[in-house]
């Protein structure tokens, strides 16, 4: 199963920042280290041209990030410095988003090993988000015809609401986000299908909520195509959760997003999400799970 990664994808951040930028390249060391992926089978992104960019985001927006000359309330908001390498690599990110898309269409499977900044509207950044890399991909493969209608299930623990405002109101982008009802943002905005969770919800209830919205979205979406933002923040114990799902429940969110959406005949293309584990090594272990997973299905679909 093919995958995108760039060294790059990581950036450094001040010692005590929270996001945990080390993730990235943990996580491509832990798939090729157990087999899960080969060399041959990684793709290595460019950096996403201004003009792909600019079918979601605003102009104004791109060249202050260019320029790294955001105003302080906007980086504030973003959560991040501004910098040369983190315009780089939030660029690299939006085209390994694009290569999975289109891996995943040749192949039924394919993932990006960064992605998911969902928070990212056309005017700013938010939540650690940059650039919105499944809404540029989507655009970017309507524009050269080679998609037409696209779901995108968002199962981080947080709502992704830059997407739902960006889709809003078109009728050939499905998006469902499953999220804590309580948890950040505060103000939500409106998904094509919002299932908002209670704090301490657990296995068996957030598998039950996904495996009916998973099922309406499916039938309402009639997709080409369907992306998951596959956050673990979802975990109990998260930073930044506030749901108790096991290790066990999320292994089991993810071969239930695997097999449903395959045995709908639609293609999945895989980006990360959040993750705000005890450790970085342990947040890169708990991604490498929709991995695993995505892989097990795909061989077995090669074998049949």
């Amino acid at each position: 199963m093919r995958v995108s990664f760039h060294p790059d994808y990581r950036v450094d951040l001040p010692a005590t920042h929270p996001f945990p930028m080390g993730k990235y390249p943990l996580l491509h060391a832990r798939l090729l280290s157990h087999g899960v992926i080969r060399a041959e089978d990684v793709m290595v992104p460019e950096e996403a041209p201004l003009a792909m960019l600019a079918r979601v985001h605003d102009a104004d927006y791109l060249e202050r990030l260019a320029s790294a000359s955001l105003e302080p309330a906007a980086v504030r908001r973003l959560g991040m410095p501004v910098s040369a390498r983190l315009w780089r690599r939030s660029r690299l990110a939006v085209h390994g988003t694009w290569l999975a898309a289109r891996a995943a269409l040749a192949d039924g499977l394919a993932g990006n090993l960064a992605g998911g900044t969902h928070h990212a509207y056309p005017d700013h950044g938010e939540g650690f988000c940059v650039l919105n890399d499944v809404a540029i991909a989507v655009r970017r493969l309507q524009a050269d015809g080679e998609l037409r209608r696209a779901l995108i299930i968002d199962v981080d623990v947080h709502q992704g609401n830059g997407t739902a405002a960006i889709f809003a109101g078109d009728p050939e982008v499905y998006t469902l986000s499953l999220h804590g009802a309580r948890n950040y943002p505060l103000r939500k905005e409106r998904s094509s299908r919002d299932v908002e969770l209670a704090d301490g919800t657990g296995d068996e209830a957030y598998l039950a909520a996904l495996a009916v919205a998973l099922d309406a979205a499916l039938a309402a979406a009639h997709a080409e195509l369907a992306f998951v933002v596959a956050g673990v923040d979802v975990l109990a114990g998260d930073r930044y959760g506030r749901l108790a799902l096991s290790e066990d429940g999320l292994r089991r969110r993810e071969q239930l997003i695997v097999r449903t959406v395959r045995d709908a005949g639609c293609p999945l293309a895989i980006v990360l999400g959040g993750g705000y584990a005890a450790s970085t090594l342990r947040t890169a272990e708990l991604h490498a799970i929709v991995f695993e997973e995505a892989v097990a299905r795909w061989r077995q679909e090669r074998r049949q």
